[in-house]
């Protein structure tokens, strides 16, 4: 895309931002993607808005190339938030940053199992698991 063509597109996408002062995070305001990302229409380019400010303000990303919100804030659209990774970088990034489970007990190195294909579990979250599964085959 050339630089004439993006500035309408940017502008747009620039308008559809806060600045939160406090973080340095610029906000997408308009419609989200069920993920919680910002969701836009920019055929060819991208269809959510941290990967489409990233284009027309940095550079083109390979296929393969995933946006990492350092910030971990999905809304965040500012590219200084944003680091070009590979998604199995950007995925054990995620893991790490998760300070609870879903059920809100503690990410700790004692209450986190380890899975031989690496996936990380609740040892708390398993354990209930296995307690209710006990006691609904009938056993006391």
């Amino acid at each position: 895309m050339t630089r004439g063509k993006a500035e309408p597109a940017l502008t747009r996408l620039l308008d559809k931002t806060e600045f939160d002062t406090e973080t340095g995070c610029w906000l997408w305001t308009a419609s989200k993607t069920n993920g919680g990302y910002g969701c836009v229409r920019l055929p060819g380019i991208a269809n959510v808005a941290h990967r489409a400010l990233y284009i027309l303000m940095v550079r083109k990303l390979d296929k393969l190339e995933h946006l990492d919100h350092l910030c971990r804030v999905r809304l965040c659209v500012n590219p200084d938030h944003l680091e070009p990774v590979t998604q199995r970088e950007n995925n054990r990034r995620s893991a790490e940053a998760k300070t609870h489970c879903p059920q809100g007990h503690d990410r700790t190195d004692r209450n986190t199992m380890v899975r031989s294909n690496g996936r990380r579990e609740c040892a708390e979250c398993n354990r209930i698991r296995a307690r209710n599964h006990y006691y609904a085959r009938g056993r006391s």
